[in-house]
C-alpha cells in the first residue's frame, strides 16, 4: 500500500511512520509527503530521506477548488492508496473528500467525540481536558470527512491523566503514544486486520 503524508509543521508522527516503514515494520512505501507549509520540518524530514515532496497551498494555488485538484492529481501521480494526515491543519477539499473517500485517516490527540471539532488541536486540546477534570484522556484515528474531528473512528487507546500533571506534561506523553499507536494502527490496516469500511461514527 502506498501512504501519501500530509503535514503542516513538525512532522513527529510521520517521522515514525517514516522509521517504521524504514525497518519493515509497516509494511508500506511513503510515495509523497505534501505540506501546506513550504518551511515545514516535515518537509526537511522527508527529503533527508529522498522522498518526493510537494508544497501545496494557498501561496501555490490561490483559487481553492485549483488547491484541491492539485492535491488530487499530486497524490494520483505518486498512485496513493491511503492518505494519513500527520498533524495537517487544513480543511480538505471536496474533491479530495470525494475521490479519496473512506481513504483518508487523521490523528487526533484526545478521545472522540470528547474534545474535538474546529479549533480543537494541539496544546488547546490538553488544556481543555485538564479543564474538564477528566482523569483519562488518549488519542483516536479516525476517518476524515468534511468536519473537523467527525469522521467514523478506526481505533482509541487510552492515556492517564496524572494528578501532578500539567497540558504540558500531558500533551508529551499523548504525543509518545501517538507515535506507536499510528504505526501499529497502520499495520492493522495495511494487513487487513482493521477494515476501513467497518468503522463506526463516534456517540
Amino acid at each position: 500500500m502506498k501512504l501519501g503524508i500530509l503535514a503542516s509543521h513538525t512532522g513527529t508522527n510521520f517521522q515514525a511512520i517514516l522509521d517504521a516503514c524504514q525497518s519493515g515494520l509497516l509494511q508500506s512505501q511513503l510515495a509523497v509527503v505534501i505540506s501546506n507549509n513550504s518551511k515545514s520540518p516535515a518537509l526537511q524530514r522527508a527529503r533527508s530521506a529522498q522522498l518526493p515532496t510537494h508544497h501545496l497551498s494557498s501561496v501555490t494555488h490561490p483559487d481553492p477548488a485549483d488547491l484541491d485538484r492539485a492535491m488530487v492529481s499530486t497524490l494520483q501521480e505518486y498512485h496513493v492508496g491511503l492518505v494519513v494526515m500527520a498533524g495537517y491543519m487544513k480543511r480538505l477539499g471536496p474533491e479530495m473528500l470525494s475521490y479519496y473517500a473512506g481513504r483518508i485517516i487523521n490523528i487526533h490527540p484526545a478521545l472522540l467525540p470528547k474534545f474535538g471539532g474546529k479549533g480543537m488541536y494541539g496544546s488547546r486540546v490538553h488544556e481543555a481536558v485538564m479543564k474538564s477534570g477528566d482523569r483519562e484522556t488518549g488519542v483516536t484515528i479516525h476517518l476524515v470527512d468534511s468536519n473537523y474531528d467527525t469522521g467514523p473512528i478506526i481505533a482509541q487507546t487510552r492515556v492517564q491523566v496524572l494528578a501532578n500533571d500539567s497540558a504540558e506534561s500531558l500533551a508529551a506523553r499523548v504525543l509518545k503514544r501517538e507515535h506507536n499507536f499510528y504505526v501499529e494502527t497502520l499495520t492493522k490496516i495495511v494487513s487487513g486486520e482493521i477494515s476501513l469500511t467497518n468503522c463506526k461514527v463516534a456517540e
